[in-house]
């Protein structure tokens, strides 16, 4: 049974930093691409950033630059490191493992809530 677990989510003031981390079970973690994807109220699911099998990562440009995706395949764990936050990433944060595109799972989601 694939399980993905978020965690990390929560509130903070602008400008403030998160971490949020999401332990995987029941796949060989080291293969997968991981992703951090969000979706904001009233919004459609957007993609955050990815890094692949490799090593090799990209990042949407609405958050270039503050944010950070790392891997330890040592721990089955990816991370997403939020810097600067604005009121705009405000939205349920979902983890991501895709092998391909027809093998595809998802978290349950974290909500991050970026607000004074």
């Amino acid at each position: 049974q694939v399980q993905l677990v978020e965690s990390g989510g929560g509130l903070v003031q602008p400008g403030g930093s998160l971490r949020l981390s999401c332990a995987a079970s029941g796949i060989i973690f080291r293969i997968y691409t991981m992703g951090w994807y969000r979706q904001g109220p009233g919004k459609q699911r957007e993609l955050v950033a990815i890094i692949t099998a490799g090593g090799s990562t990209n990042t949407a440009d609405s958050v270039n630059g503050r944010f950070t995706i790392s891997r330890d395949n040592a721990k089955d764990t990816v991370y997403l490191q939020m810097n600067s936050l604005k009121p705009e990433d405000t939205a349920v944060y979902y983890c991501n493992a895709a092998l391909g595109i027809a093998t595809t799972y998802w978290g349950q989601g974290t909500q991050v809530t970026v607000s004074s």
